[in-house]
Parts: C-alpha cells; structure tokens; sequence
C-alpha cells in the first residue's frame, strides 16, 4: 500500500487511475519515479508539491539511472468492493531490469493526462510509496502489496 496521498490527489485518486484504466484521455497514463535516498524530504512536506517539477525542485531528487516506468490501462485493476465497503486500486508489480545508480527510498506515482507531450509539470502526485533499495546491476521488483497499491473506505 502506498504510504500518503499528495495533498493535491485527495479525492481524485479513483479517477485517475480510471481515466487510464478506460484510455479517457487515451494518453493518460500513470508514471512512477524512483526518487532517491539522500535528500528525501519529509512526508509532512513532500505531500504538499501540486506538481512532479515542484517536488523535484525541492530537496527530494529522482535516481534518474533506473528511470521512469509507466503503468497502462492493462496493469490497472478498480474494483468496488460493497461486501467491505471500500475502493481497491491495484497494479501490476514493477521491474527495473538491471538496476543501476544510487539508493532510493521512495517511489512516486504521478497521473499523466497526456504521456504524448506533458512535462513534469503537468505531472500530478497522487502516491507515495516506501521502497528502500540500493542496485546493484540485478532486477529490482516493486511487488505491490497482496492488498493492492490504494485503498479507500470509510
């Protein structure tokens, strides 16, 4: 499970994985950004940036040597769970193949409502997720919670 919600995203977490999930935008797409160890900023203020370019332009830096990975409708999974009245958001685990570069300690998922042209700027963090690792040249899996990735219930 993902560890906080971007201030920005209260709300509209659902909805943006389903715009991706359904292609309405049908570029929209969620990306997720390794951001490194040194220089993390606290959860108390990393929830506060409205846009990928703000939190990279605080202290927190993105471990740019594994990259980006992006998450399509395919990966998604919405379902609507009434039994526990309660929202479930899945997505498939995430691999970086051969990993390189320095440690991380976070993992940022951002919805882009247009992975065509947008600019970390027009980057929304929704999730912060904790996922501490150093590569060291093997595969780094992200295996997301049995639970999934999001809940939300009264």
């Amino acid at each position: 499970m993902a560890n906080l919600t971007f201030n920005i995203a209260h709300g509209q977490v659902k909805q943006y994985f389903i715009n991706v999930d359904t292609g309405a935008p049908a570029n929209s797409r969620i990306i997720v950004v390794p951001i490194e160890t040194t220089g993390l900023e606290a959860d108390a203020t990393i929830r506060d940036h409205n846009d990928l370019s703000a939190l990279l332009a605080g202290t927190s830096n993105e471990q740019t040597t594994m990259g980006r990975k992006t998450v399509a409708a395919a990966d998604i999974t919405v379902t609507v769970d009434d039994t526990n009245e309660r929202l479930d958001i899945d997505i498939a685990d995430i691999i970086w193949t051969a990993a390189t570069g320095n440690a991380i300690s976070a993992l940022v998922f951002c919805y882009d409502p247009d992975n065509t042209v947008g600019t970390d700027a027009d980057l929304i963090p929704l999730l912060k997720a904790d996922f501490v690792v150093t590569p060291d040249g093997s595969d780094i899996q992200a295996t997301i919670n049995a639970a999934g990735l999001f809940r939300a219930s009264n």
